[in-house]
């Protein structure tokens, strides 16, 4: 009798939290703030960037050729220069969104000298919560890390600007080592490995201190730095209804500390409809390289794509990873800059056919999507090109979504601090009661 009880608690999950679809259209309910022609609704205003991908006319959605701009420059505009010039652009487009213009060389210098400094973690914070214990998923670690820093400010519930900028600055710096530590932590536990851990560098970047943290032999070429460098900027701020910004500015407007709002950010990019979707992609390419013979071949590429989107192949959610976005329909800026740079890097390599395939499955994809299910607008997004660059880079898989993060955080503080300055109110949005009443029944007579 205790076990079917037991047994109960699990076999009516499903019917206990099942709500009735019609709900959702009686009340007018917008899922996922989402409006019923896909624009999103608006939930706040923002000076920090914009993210375009479609233009209203008369009440219709039209498709438009996307556009990334921070603080009003198009992301192209700041990393072709830096590049370029063979500067790396992590640092600047950080300053930008964080102080809110782009700096002189001399601000530049000042402001990767203070990352500099903040990279030391306290005394016994890798043996005490980085490695014990090791957790099997680094993005788990990343949040613990986060809160755990909480308990090394003594000035942590401070919300003065100065305390902000400072906090921002030590986990921008602080994050991409305790990302490389986990991962060998990870390793050491859960894969047999062995626990590697490299003193930074003084003066290196934040694209090269991770490189040379996470190789054995400490080695890079510029290129690569360079092309990691593009991928942490590619990823540092895209707007302010993104999944993971939108909750740390949620939390912010209820007056938490900074490290509860990026912490909890953190937990949200992990999500695999957010920036797990990078390592998704890797996973259906390595699916379709197993069941398709011919890479080459269009008519076996779309044809397991088309199992793929009837849910009968993968992972069977009908989900085509690195394909689609909420607001971009034409293009996504970030998937032609990462693409671009990638073709550089693949060229005459062991990874050119590979590449060649996601090309494949980019140009495939929309027309079969079409034949499946009814068409619309479908352009890859980042995350399509940018676990290969990863893979490219000798960046395991484990590092993908910690990377996002780590590129990722510049963008949160941005949003943190407008949040905490302009919101002023704490969000709080309605759900709407089904309206269900029930009469209370002894605990005695309950079957």
């Amino acid at each position: 009798m205790q076990q079917e009880q037991e047994l109960k608690l699990y076999q009516t999950f499903e019917q206990v939290n099942a709500i009735d679809p019609d709900f959702f259209s009686k009340y007018k309910v917008k899922r996922g703030l989402r409006n019923d022609d896909g624009t999103g609704v608006i939930a706040g205003v923002t000076n920090i960037s914009n993210v375009h991908g479609y233009v209203v006319s008369d009440s219709e959605v039209l498709s438009d050729k996307g556009v990334l701009t921070l603080r009003g420059y198009d992301i192209k505009d700041l990393l072709q220069p830096a590049f370029d010039e063979g500067r790396y652009c992590f640092e600047e487009i950080s300053y930008l969104l964080m102080i809110g213009e782009l700096p002189t060389r001399q601000q530049l210098a000042t402001f990767s000298a203070a990352l500099d400094a903040e990279r030391e973690l306290p005394d016994g914070f890798t043996a005490h919560y980085i490695m014990n214990p090791a957790t099997p998923n680094i993005m788990n670690c990343l949040a613990r890390s986060i809160l755990m820093l909480y308990a090394d400010d003594c000035a942590a519930e401070d919300r003065a600007p100065a305390h902000e900028i400072e906090t921002a600055i030590s986990l921008l710096s602080r994050l991409p080592r305790i990302a490389v530590l986990a991962y060998y932590a990870q390793q050491t536990k859960f894969a047999n490995g062995s626990m590697i851990m490299h003193r930074f560098k003084p003066g290196e970047s934040t694209a090269e201190t991770i490189l040379s943290m996470l190789r054995t032999d400490r080695q890079y070429r510029r290129e690569e730095a360079q092309m990691l460098d593009i991928m942490l900027s590619l990823h540092a701020e895209h707007g302010g209804g993104n999944n993971s910004t939108f909750t740390c500015r949620v939390l912010s407007s209820a007056d938490t500390d900074p490290y509860s709002a990026y912490s909890a950010a953190i937990g949200s990019l992990k999500g695999n409809r957010h920036g797990g979707a990078n390592a998704k992609v890797r996973q259906m390419q390595n699916d379709i390289k197993a069941h398709v013979s011919d890479w080459e071949n269009d008519d076996e590429v779309a044809s397991y794509l088309e199992k793929i989107i009837s849910r009968q192949a993968f992972d069977r959610t009908g989900l085509v990873y690195g394909m689609g976005h909420a607001v971009y329909t034409l293009s996504d800026p970030r998937a032609e800059i990462c693409l671009g740079f990638a073709r550089k890097l693949a060229n005459g390599t062991e990874f050119e056919a590979e590449l060649q395939l996601l090309e494949r499955v980019e140009r495939l994809a929309p027309e079969v999507f079409a034949q499946v299910k009814g068409g619309k607008h479908l352009c890859a997004n980042v995350d399509m090109y940018s676990g290969f660059v990863y893979s490219l880079l000798g960046i395991p898989e484990e590092l993908f979504t910690p990377l996002f993060a780590c590129g990722r955080m510049a963008g949160w503080a941005a949003h943190r601090f407008e949040e905490t300055v302009s919101g002023k109110r704490i969000i709080r949005p309605a759900y709407k009661s089904t309206g269900q009443k029930s009469e209370y029944i002894p605990i005695d007579q309950r079957g």
